[in-house]
């Protein structure tokens, strides 16, 4: 459907916005012709390899996530609950760590993230 109604595409809008747009009717018109047809209802287990995310930003990910799991245990911990958007606040409670404390080695996490990042 995107590569029979791309001469359609008027610039209107971003192209991924016209991408989704496509997709979600998509979906939709076969839904409602399942729904004709059959119960149109498919089980999620029987739903599998569906990529929720484009694949540039999926690699980016990966790779930060590479980074991440060569830092020693409490930074690694302290990162990932700031990924988790844990307040400075609550990963203090969580860790045992005072909030300045945190907010430092949050900072300082994020300078060798950038660093190993450079060397790659």
């Amino acid at each position: 459907n995107l590569w029979q109604g791309l001469d359609s595409y008027r610039g209107d809008s971003r192209m991924s916005t016209w991408i989704y747009r496509v997709a979600f009717n998509t979906c939709v018109t076969y839904i409602r012709h399942n729904a004709k047809h059959g119960n149109g209802r498919v089980a999620l287990d029987d739903v599998t390899d569906v990529q929720w995310e484009d694949s540039g930003r999926g690699e980016k990910l990966r790779h930060m996530y590479r980074l991440i799991s060569c830092l020693d245990n409490m930074d690694k911990a302290i990162i990932l609950m700031w990924l988790d958007e844990k307040s400075y606040e609550e990963i203090s409670e969580l860790t045992g760590l005072p909030r300045n404390t945190v907010a430092t080695r949050l900072h300082r996490i994020k300078q060798k993230l950038t660093e190993r990042n450079k060397d790659e």
